[in-house]
């Protein structure tokens, strides 16, 4: 069946060449094909069918990976979702469009700490939604001490929002809630998540080393983003506020207090490689599989494997974003690249 319901028995199959996928934890110089909006098992296609693929596409050797998946971002582009106003949904859509060049095709529109009456009114205009040309797809700060953290998890909580911002610093005698990373009160088989803004502004790069030597397997890449996102160099009014951009920080206007993250999502993935010198398979997997399992979708989203949606970003070895696929469409192209 198609993602949208569909019969695939008679969609075109495309074959991806010339690629290194990453499946597994490791980039595979393999072949990527797809039909019905899904990753398919060649050898099924040849030995049960006897198809080939119906169009090529040469990928220049580039590396092809599960699409990026946002799971906090609070706005951008001018948009703030936590303004109550009847256009959220409008915004939601235009942050959903922009962020594709970002390789972003899943993401969870996120609000920051409001008045209730706030939720109410904002919550019930996001909905959850499939991505495609429209955009990516629609997904549907603690003081606590470590032995309460320790009994939230025991009560079903899986993730630490963005480890070390706006949390008790870390003491030897009590650890706060980065003692999560390697609590031996966590429940077998419990994997504990942990959001990380890798925006070299946010995070010190030791920090950023020391969690990610600590618990490599929950390390969740956030961009936390506020609506100064994409708007460029230079002082901008965003709702009552007046914030200065400069490169990749944020200023509340005529001073040095932060406003919040501004670094898209495949910038903190080059950040969060160079600053920790983890493998480019892992630093890519902490923005596609890790964000996927956390959110109990790596059965469909956050992989290449059989049968998972076609949602992939193509990367040059740099790491930058030369195009995005959603559902094996393109939706999304650098000027000038390829395929």
């Amino acid at each position: 069946m198609m993602r949208g319901g569909q019969c695939t028995a008679w969609a075109p199959v495309l074959q991806f060449t010339n690629c290194r996928i990453l499946r597994g934890g490791v980039l595979l110089r393999e072949d990527l094909w797809v039909r019905g909006g899904r990753i398919l098992d060649p050898e099924k296609l040849f030995f049960e069918e006897r198809r080939v693929a119906d169009k090529q596409r040469d990928c220049g050797g580039c590396i092809l990976a599960p699409g990026f998946i946002d799971v906090q971002i609070n706005g951008g582009f001018g948009v703030d979702f936590s303004k109550a106003t009847e256009d959220v949904g409008s915004g939601v859509a235009l942050v959903a469009r922009r962020i594709l060049s970002h390789g972003v095709t899943s993401f969870c529109p996120t609000l920051i700490t409001s008045p209730p009456e706030v939720y109410h009114k904002v919550l019930p205009q996001i909905s959850v939604k499939s991505g495609g040309p429209h955009g990516a797809g629609v997904l549907g700060h603690s003081v606590a001490d470590l032995k309460v953290a320790e009994e939230a998890v025991q009560s079903g909580a899986t993730f630490i929002t963005h480890l070390f911002n706006a949390m008790l610093p870390f003491h030897h005698r009590d650890p706060g809630i980065v003692g999560l990373l390697t609590s031996d009160q966590v429940p077998p088989g419990r994997c504990i998540f942990y959001g990380m803004i890798a925006d070299g502004i946010h995070t010190n790069p030791a920090a950023l080393r020391i969690a990610h030597r600590a618990h490599p397997q929950g390390l969740v890449l956030v961009t936390d983003a506020v609506p100064a996102l994409g708007l460029g160099n230079g002082r901008h009014t965003l709702g009552q506020q007046e914030v200065e951009v400069d490169g990749l920080t944020a200023y509340v206007a005529g001073t040095k207090t932060l406003s919040g993250s501004i670094a898209p999502m495949d910038v903190c993935i080059r950040h969060f490689l160079q600053a920790t010198g983890c493998s480019v398979e892992l630093a890519l997997e902490a923005a596609s599989l890790h964000p996927a399992q956390l959110l109990g979708l790596e059965k469909t989203k956050g992989s290449l494997d059989f049968g998972s949606d076609a949602d992939f970003v193509v990367l040059d070895d740099t790491l930058h974003v030369q195009a995005t696929y959603i559902s094996g469409e393109l939706v999304w192209q650098a000027e000038k690249a390829g395929p």
